[in-house]
């Protein structure tokens, strides 16, 4: 392998000092989004726990700028909600729309800002919103500002990642798994500092330090400039690249590849929606004279894929040498699979259950969850960034979020039956609906190959 190749990017670039075998600037990238991730999801952790505990009760819920038009317009489409109904709708509205303005704001920076001022737009924007919330009034600009920030941060720091490489280098998945690997940090340690600061000592902590996260992450950003992905010309349109011959048809396959991943993160959704709840209400948590706070329980769902991670990168490798290794596609189903078993075994727990749900149970949810999220998303994501045509490869990246807006959405719409039917049953139907996933993947399976241009025996 000549240096050109081990840095990924220009010729001079072989002086630099590589990250694991990967191009320096993956480090500064990786790095960026564990803080990100950290600021992200030490507000998700707390977001459903904070409505259905405090925010939307009576007392307070009035003192919080717009809310009374917005839930109009909300039960004005469901109908009237309780509490943790409308806390799990609002839940599924915002990271549904999180994970929908990635494929805008990858446009931006594709076309108009470029990708490394669409992710300080972002990143600002974001860290804005996180210190909103540590007001009441102030709780719908907070989830605005949010939104926003995500549309530009997600699909162009993301984008960035495939930038590194050449559209040969095998090294892409791991750069990817690395990159997954790092949102599994941050969303690790975020629920142990700003869900403990958030549950036990008051919400607002818990906030603050979310945002404070975010502000490190932009010190690293701004820090590794020099080591990221040259921007693409902007100035001409003619110096821009165009879209090709069967690149229409090849933009349509991809949406509808990640339209039947939609239903992996539809499950995947209620682990920060109705679970936290779940294991609120219905799961002993009580280890000698302590009680496990819920939200730590998000920090296992990412310990797991972190300690999980290295086992599953070693087999790939292994099977990669003896000429095994399933394709991209195949390890989607095999991750959607794994997740529907999960869902399954939260149903068994309650099944077996002779009062309260044993603890062992969400334990081992979690750790098969770990296995089908290493299987799933990361493997997508690097698939998505191979195959995107050069001239949307941003607002490709960005689309790939629009799975989970999709199961963001249905997750919160689904969400309104927690209250209504038996656990079980509620478990049971998400493992239904992502085991459907991975089965349409399957059958559909050699059609995505021919239209993505994938090669059959890595496909």
């Amino acid at each position: 392998m000549t240096a050109t190749e081990v840095s990924g990017l220009t010729p001079g670039a072989h002086r630099e000092r590589s990250f694991l075998g990967h191009p320096p600037g993956l480090a500064y990238i990786v790095f960026t989004e564990a803080w990100e991730r950290f600021s992200f999801y030490g507000m998700q952790a707390l977001l459903v726990l904070y409505m259905t505990g405090h925010l939307l009760h009576a007392g307070t819920v009035e003192g919080v700028a717009g809310f009374a038009a917005f839930r109009g317009v909300v039960e004005g489409v469901t109908g009237p909600l309780s509490v943790q109904a409308l806390a799990s709708q609002i839940f599924g509205l915002y990271v549904g729309l999180i994970y929908f303005t990635p494929v805008l704001g990858g446009l931006v920076g594709d076309r108009v800002t470029g990708r490394r001022a669409a992710v300080i737009i972002g990143a600002v924007l974001m860290a804005g919103g996180h210190f909103l919330m540590a007001f009441e009034a102030s709780f719908l600009a907070a989830l605005l500002l949010l939104i926003l920030g995500s549309g530009f941060l997600k699909g162009n720091l993301a984008a960035q990642v495939g930038s590194l490489y050449a559209k040969t280098d095998q090294r892409r998945d791991a750069g990817f798994q690395l990159y997954c690997m790092a949102i599994n940090v941050g969303a690790f340690v975020a629920p142990l500092v700003c869900g403990t600061l958030g549950e036990l000592y008051g919400w607002h902590y818990g906030f603050a330090a979310a945002g404070v996260g975010m502000l490190v992450g932009i010190v690293v950003y701004l820090a590794g400039a020099r080591h990221l992905p040259p921007e693409a010309p902007r100035a001409t349109a003619e110096a821009r690249p165009g879209l090709q011959a069967g690149d229409g048809r090849l933009i349509a396959s991809l949406l509808a590849l990640l339209g039947l991943t939609s239903l992996f993160w539809v499950a995947q959704t209620q682990v920060w929606n109705t679970y936290p709840m779940w294991l609120r209400d219905r799961v002993d948590r009580g280890v000698f004279d302590a009680t496990i706070p819920v939200t730590w329980f998000q920090s296992l769902d990412s310990l797991a894929v972190l300690l999980l991670a290295p086992g599953v990168i070693w087999m790939w490798r292994r099977q990669s040498s003896r000429q095994v290794e399933p394709g991209e596609m195949t390890k989607i189903v095999l991750g959607c699979m794994a997740f529907a078993v999960a869902c399954a075994g939260l149903a068994l727990g309650e099944v077996t259950a002779a009062g309260k749900v044993a603890l062992i149970w969400p334990v081992l949810f979690h750790f098969i969850c770990a296995i089908a999220y290493l299987y799933a998303a990361p493997v997508a994501l690097a698939l998505v960034s191979r195959a995107a045509p050069p001239a949307v490869n941003a607002m490709m990246v960005g689309t790939y979020y629009l799975a989970l807006f999709v199961g963001g959405l249905v997750s919160g719409w689904l969400g309104r039956f927690y209250e209504q039917m038996p656990a079980a049953g509620f478990w049971l139907m998400h493992g239904a609906i992502v085991g459907v996933g991975g089965l349409l993947i399957l059958l559909l399976r050699p059609v995505f190959i021919r239209l993505l241009r994938l090669d059959a025996p890595t496909a």
